[in-house]
């Protein structure tokens, strides 16, 4: 199962984008969201996949991980395909069956739209395979800090994620033994009636929230222990270091954005 979990997994290496500040890759995946909407036909949308797959091979992360990451919400991408395949009527027909009509412009706009899925859930995974979760909130709370002067809680929200995704891996860790020691005493999690499929998960789940609550209690205690009070006064062990490599970063999103909007139709 961790194999197939890549959200909040942290993969070391030697590479680029490891060196570069939490802040510039944080901008970096914000704005690469905003600008997969410019692309709108096959040339925009192959430069997007060249320079992912481009991103991926720089981040020295093998493609494995991300095929893998890719299986779990694949449901998802088929569910966006056929969703456009028949309730898109526009464009010619292309296919008839009886009542189902597929058309050309449906069949485009899934195909278009589930690759931008694709290529959006390849970038944010690579923001946390090559960011480790204590320097991903240390950027997020820093880019933040503007928000103190309305009395935001900008550290307490940072914590949150800190704590939420260091703990994914061990909950997914923890689901994967628990599913294990079930199947050994005869619950059956693959097959039969869907009705007794949802009735296999809550010898699952149950366990599964007494262990989360229990490891959200001893967290809390050790915080307490160690004097943890907020982030009122604290500093930081590690500093956050904006360098060369960070603003060349961000210049080639700009010159991406600019190709794609000067060739989407």
């Amino acid at each position: 199962m961790m194999e197939k979990m890549i959200f909040g997994r942290y993969v070391p290496a030697d590479s680029i984008v490891h060196h570069l500040d939490p802040r510039s890759k944080l901008i970096f995946v914000f704005a690469f969201i905003c600008i997969v909407f410019l692309a709108n036909n096959v040339v925009t949308y192959a430069i997007l996949a060249a320079f992912t797959i481009l991103l991926i091979f720089i981040a020295k992360i093998p493609f494995r991980f991300f095929i893998n990451g890719l299986k779990p919400v694949l449901w998802l991408v088929l569910f966006t395909l056929v969703l456009h395949l028949f309730f898109t009527k526009q464009g010619q027909v292309i296919f008839h069956l009886g009542f189902i009509k597929i058309y050309e412009e449906g069949l485009r706009q899934g195909l278009f739209i589930s690759f931008r899925f694709m290529i959006l859930i390849f970038v944010t995974s690579l923001l946390t395979l090559t960011t480790s979760p204590i320097s991903l909130t240390d950027g997020l709370e820093t880019l933040l800090n503007p928000l103190k002067k309305i009395k935001f809680p900008v550290h307490e929200l940072a914590l949150m994620m800190s704590i939420s995704l260091r703990f994914i891996p061990t909950l997914m860790d923890e689901t994967d033994k628990i599913m294990k020691a079930q199947m050994a005493r005869g619950v059956d999690f693959t097959s039969g009636p869907l009705k007794d499929r949802i009735k296999a998960i809550v010898p699952l789940l149950i366990p599964l929230f007494v262990s989360s609550f229990k490891r959200a209690e001893e967290l809390a205690t050790a915080m307490e222990a160690r004097g943890y009070h907020g982030g009122e006064g604290r500093t930081k062990y590690r500093l956050l270091l904006w360098s060369f490599s960070d603003t060349a970063s961000l210049i080639v999103l700009v010159f991406i954005t600019a190709i794609l909007t000067i060739l989407r139709s």
